[in-house]
């Protein structure tokens, strides 16, 4: 695929990107309840059928939006988020045992995918140090005589985020709260591939806008923004 201003050779099709994803991968997906997402990479992972997922996003959204449909059409095997609540889907598949969800309080859960892409061993947590049924299979690490609970970090095969721009070398900056945990999870994938509502020319971006550096980002992709005839279906 051949683009002018490819100068790094990041910008690829969305058919491309999702030849990263693939059955039984880890793929961990930026977004707070569908906002912030990436609509047109979600779509082609449903359209191709992808299934036995693990995700890890912030949430679960909702049956027809974000990561939903992937959890309606129980494409996801285990999710690891910080509540289902309004996806009532997950709740029945949880129930029924289709699904496996590994809760984790949301600042836990960001700083776990942050020490991910951080390359730390870990992070230490006060929370549910006290509580038996919380701190099941988690060691206890004591520091100055306070028991804290080692919550272990996340990182995924692939990384899907969502951005406002980017340039050739995948430098992103983020639409106002659209931003929420997309830069924490760029940051943490294998593989990164960024959807984008522009590509500018190397440059263009002011550097204090830039949040993502390029240098966690491997592809990017142009939206097509939300084709909401497939998620309704």
């Amino acid at each position: 695929m051949t683009i002018a201003g490819n100068e790094y050779g990041k910008i690829i099709s969305i058919e491309q990107a999702i030849e990263h994803i693939t059955d039984g991968c880890t793929m961990m997906v930026g977004g707070f309840g569908g906002v912030g997402s990436p609509p047109s990479l979600l779509q082609a992972v449903f359209e191709k059928g992808v299934k036995q997922l693990t995700l890890i996003c912030n949430d679960t959204a909702f049956p027809h939006i974000g990561v939903g449909p992937l959890v309606r059409e129980e494409r996801v095997k285990k999710a690891i988020v910080s509540h289902i609540g309004s996806n009532p889907i997950a709740g029945k598949l949880l129930n029924e045992g289709k699904l496996e969800v590994e809760f984790c309080p949301q600042g836990v859960l960001v700083e776990r995918i942050r020490a991910g892409g951080a390359g730390l061993g870990g992070i230490l947590v006060d929370i549910g140090v006290d509580h038996e049924w919380l701190a099941k299979g988690k060691r206890i690490i004591e520091v100055d005589g306070k028991r804290f609970l080692l919550e272990l970090p996340l990182t995924a095969d692939v990384s899907l985020v969502h951005a406002k721009k980017a340039d050739p070398f995948g430098n992103l900056v983020y639409d106002k709260s659209a931003r929420n945990t997309n830069p924490l999870v760029a940051m943490a994938g294998a593989i990164t591939i960024a959807e984008v509502e522009e590509i500018v020319p190397l440059g263009e971006l002011d550097p204090e806008e830039i949040v993502t550096p390029g240098i966690f980002v491997q592809y990017i992709v142009q939206s097509s923004g939300v084709n909401w005839k497939w998620i309704w279906e």
